[in-house]
């Protein structure tokens, strides 16, 4: 990297500091979640993660691991603050989205602790830019629970299975009806828009669905208002994991690999439509 690990001129040293030879493979996946201004920062020993959430329904997670830097160096347990994602985009992506062929903007984020601003230092062609960016007190995020040990169904399919979907299905209509069984329709997809009810099934010997794990019938509905931006994040991902719990929490992890073969995750979370009666079903 072209960055000296200095520290700053007090003499104090960095809670947080990170390096990457590439800042569009952060600002990849940071555009994956940015469907509102505002994300919380979480650092520790095993990465970073940026959870961005909207109106208590929908909570979007980009998982970037310790090993995708090319250093990352934490001082404590845990580093967490909040930060403006549009700010900070607009920060990575300083010298343009798109380098020339074989050149790219490499990054050193550095973070001195609670109260401090996110500095990045961006260098491309031998020009170098640095950026502060302030960062404030983070919000208490969502708790979804969604752990494993909880998990009804889930189902693995290659993500081009999912964009072909969601050019199909009508998205005049307000929801998305998900369909998860150990039985037939043992996956369906259903909308219901201007031009009627639209239903598309994927038999579990799917040639794109990989993974097949079902216990028992659910049929939840979700605003397709809230599972929109989470369509960014499928663009740019080889696979997906849909998971539901009991409660018809849906869970939507993507697997996302960078131009180096690294391999990052994006999961959303989605409450379902509370306004469905069981009748309606």
């Amino acid at each position: 990297m072209p960055f000296p690990a200095q520290p700053p001129a007090s003499g104090e040293r960095y809670v947080l500091s990170a390096s990457l030879d590439n800042a569009r493979h952060l600002s990849s996946l940071l555009r994956a979640v940015h469907f509102q201004d505002h994300a919380t920062c979480l650092a520790t020993a095993s990465g970073l993660r940026v959870t961005v959430e909207d109106a208590k329904c929908i909570q979007a997670n980009a998982f970037i691991q310790a090993e995708i830097f090319q250093e990352f160096s934490i001082q404590e347990e845990s580093v967490m603050f909040r930060i403006s994602l549009s700010v900070l985009l607009d920060c990575l992506t300083i010298f343009g989205t798109s380098s020339l062929p074989g050149t790219s903007t490499a990054l050193r984020m550095c973070y001195r602790g609670y109260g401090y601003p996110l500095v990045l230092f961006l260098e491309e062609g031998g020009v170098v830019t640095v950026c502060k960016i302030n960062t404030q007190e983070p919000d208490e995020l969502l708790d979804f629970d969604f752990c494993s040990t909880k998990v009804v169904n889930k189902i693995i399919l290659q993500s081009e299975g999912l964009r072909e979907a969601f050019a199909e299905l009508d998205m005049t209509s307000e929801v998305l009806q998900i369909t998860m069984s150990p039985d037939k329709p043992y996956f369906r997809l259903s909308t219901f828009g201007n031009a009627g009810s639209a239903h598309l099934d994927y038999p579990r010997d799917s040639d794109l669905i990989e993974a097949f794990h079902c216990t028992q019938t659910q049929t939840n509905r979700y605003k397709i208002s809230l599972l929109k931006p989470s369509t960014k994040a499928l663009a740019l991902s080889c696979k997906v994991s849909v998971r539901t719990d009991a409660q018809g929490f849906l869970s939507l992890q993507y697997m996302i690999r960078n131009e180096d073969g690294q391999i990052c995750f994006v999961e959303y979370y989605c409450c379902p439509d509370e306004n469905i009666s069981e009748a309606e079903l």
